[in-house]
């Protein structure tokens, strides 16, 4: 069967505190074990009113700690942002805590304005070094080298698998030529999709790490009881996105009947190029939209996310997206299994 994994960014809905976020997110994560998900993933931003994932290992850690099987990791850290000796240490004593439950996503944005940017004293070349700086933090995770002068403690030995996500075709190149698995961010960068999980699987070569291409891409999931809940849970997502776009961020706004009311045509139209991988609406409606993205893409794993304002209808729609999968699933067996003769 087709693995499913959630990303969570942890967010703080308009009236709510960041507070409640964390706790919906051990929640949700709870939640999502029981349905079976394969991994619950957060992701690092910084200086975001609608974000509560920022210290994203220490987040990591509460949702490992309140959980039993579900793998965690960060969808993911933004490694420029970082010494790789630090990462390292977090990510291997989270390791050590958690043994073979942890993952660690690597991207070379920045997750946040260059203001912020700057504040975190990451300079604005830092980025160039990021193939360099992930050999570095795999090679901290791995087996100490005789004339090794720096380990990571705890981290060494660890193997904590490493993962590069990527919204452009460089993620997918630097994936492939280093044999790692690999995550496309479809759910807000859809464009270079196809491109990049084509270049990704037909460049890779196999590594000590993985002998063949994983490549997982994210879609946004709206599911709601029909077609109508399912836009309305959405425009919390598409107002948040436009916010964003505009300068103008802040708490995950409540949903609203009519999009087109709260955002001008030429923004909204920019927002939902940019969600347009995802399934919106009733149970029939997202199960087959996301037939056609699997269908089209052919991922090894899907990560379904999904911003919603009220956290039971939140994981309402995880749970109808589950089911959709699953129904996906029985189709396909069905389709594949040999007709009974008599």
């Amino acid at each position: 069967m087709l693995p499913y994994s959630v990303l969570d960014l942890s967010p703080i809905p308009a009236g709510g505190s960041a507070a409640d976020a964390l706790a919906n997110t051990l929640d949700l994560a709870r939640h999502a074990e029981a349905l079976g998900f394969n991994r619950y993933w957060l992701a690092e931003h910084h200086n975001m009113p609608g974000i509560a994932s920022a210290a994203t290992a220490v987040v990591i850690g509460h949702v490992a700690g309140g959980t039993q099987r579900i793998r965690v990791g960060a969808g993911g850290i933004m490694l420029p942002n970082h010494a790789p000796l630090v990462i390292a240490e977090q990510f291997g004593t989270l390791a050590t805590l958690y043994p073979d439950r942890i993952d660690l996503g690597l991207g070379r944005a920045p997750g946040t304005d260059m203001v912020t940017a700057r504040a975190l004293r990451r300079s604005l070349e830092s980025s160039d070094d990021f193939p360099a700086d992930v050999v570095e933090l795999m090679g901290y995770l791995g087996k100490p080298q005789p004339d090794q002068r720096v380990s990571a403690v705890p981290g060494q030995n660890t193997h904590v698998p490493v993962w590069i996500l990527g919204s452009s075709l460089y993620g997918a190149q630097l994936a492939a030529h280093l044999g790692l698995p690999y995550a496309f961010a479809s759910h807000f960068a859809p464009q270079a999709l196809g491109e990049a999980a084509a270049i990704y699987r037909s460049r890779f070569q196999p590594s000590a790490y993985l002998d063949k291409p994983w490549f997982m891409m994210a879609i946004n999931v709206h599911a709601g009881a029909d077609d109508a809940e399912g836009a309305y849970l959405r425009s919390s997502q598409q107002q948040a996105f436009a916010n964003l776009r505009t300068g103008r961020p802040g708490p995950l706004p409540a949903p609203v009947e009519d999009i087109t009311s709260v955002i001008e045509p030429p923004v909204l139209a920019m927002v939902d190029m940019a969600l347009s991988v995802s399934a919106v609406g009733g149970p029939d409606r997202v199960q087959r939209q996301l037939g056609e993205l699997i269908a089209r893409y052919r991922p090894d794993e899907v990560m379904l996310t999904g911003m919603i304002h009220n956290h039971a209808a939140r994981k309402a729609s995880f749970t109808r997206g589950v089911e959709a999968l699953q129904a996906l699933q029985k189709g396909e067996t069905a389709r594949a299994a040999p007709a009974l003769s008599h």
